[in-house]
């Protein structure tokens, strides 16, 4: 296959070195993953409009440690659509990429994006999150069947304090649950409303979870509920975002029906993906809907 060039409207996307071999175990080719994401589109879409992006860019394919990148200023071309907003982290002003139609998607892939990440937030109401997230972290001796227990743990006491919950592999090692808040609420509230929740699934499994973020302190056998992925500007892998791993997993969401013994993240890659949405449809979209009443929620939770 040789270069080609994707056209939306009067936009025109170089897509280059489409030969070049990202997955070379497996053979799977930049070209491949470009064709995912053009085929991806429609599903991952609304988890991308209007969401600043955190570029991880693995140009060399997933054997290239790669780089992340936030300030595109130098490298977008006149027709993407950016934001620059203030890191208080950097101290400086950054622009931030806005993936807002297929032609912006595929640019970002072009650029190595083998994985997207956008914000909790949308520029409109971008200090209030869309939802609120666990991401689920293993430890060095845990293994995938014990983040299956913690999450059962997570949906249980969210079930028992009347709050929806929506879960995804992460695609690596991890499943990730988000509760919509429909950005009716700051990031200091989710965040306290998920350490609160984190705390809960401590209570119950203190024998294997942790809220010790540190790698030095936390034991080797307890599962990390990160609860602090619920910052202004922290990113993780989008629903239906490829991950630059073996075998090319997809985060894909899951019914809760599913998360039981023997699931493994590697069951859902590139090949499969299509087959399950013609069959399912896209289990995440609740994660937009209204969102909960998070005051209640802490009240229900307090009592747990």
């Amino acid at each position: 296959m040789k270069n080609k060039f994707y056209r939306g409207g009067d936009i025109s996307v170089e897509l280059s070195h489409v030969d070049k071999v990202f997955w070379p175990e497996e053979h799977i080719t930049k070209g491949d993953i470009i064709e995912y994401y053009d085929k991806i589109y429609p599903y991952i879409i609304p988890y991308l409009k209007d969401r600043p992006e955190s570029l991880r860019r693995n140009p060399n394919g997933i054997l290239d440690r790669g780089f992340f990148q936030k300030n595109v200023k130098e490298i977008v071309p006149d027709w993407a659509k950016t934001i620059v907003l203030y890191s208080e982290s950097a101290a400086k002003d950054i622009e931030y990429f806005i993936c807002n139609d297929k032609a912006s998607l595929l640019y970002l892939v072009n650029l190595g994006c083998i994985e997207l990440n956008p914000w909790n937030s949308r520029i409109s109401t971008i200090d209030n999150p869309d939802y609120c997230i666990l991401d689920l972290d293993p430890s060095e001796k845990n293994t995938f069947d014990d983040i299956v227990k913690v999450a059962l743990a997570v949906r249980r006491i969210a079930d028992v304090a009347g709050i929806p919950s929506f879960c995804k592999t992460s695609g690596a090692t991890g499943i990730h649950i988000y509760i919509p808040l429909g950005a009716m609420y700051t990031y200091e509230e989710c965040r306290a409303f998920a350490l609160l929740l984190a705390k809960t699934v401590v209570k119950e499994l203190p024998e294997l979870t942790t809220i010790e973020r540190s790698l030095k302190k936390r034991p080797p056998d307890k599962i990390y509920i990160d609860y602090l992925q619920n910052k202004k500007g922290q990113t993780l892998a989008s629903a239906y975002s490829v991950r630059p791993r073996p075998h090319a997993t997809v985060s894909t969401p899951l019914e809760w029906n599913e998360v039981k013994t023997g699931l493994r993240p590697e069951q859902f890659t590139i090949k499969n993906i299509f087959k399950r949405l013609d069959k399912n449809g896209d289990l995440f979209a609740g994660v937009l809907d209204k969102g909960i009443d998070l005051k209640r929620a802490l009240q229900s939770l307090e009592t747990t």
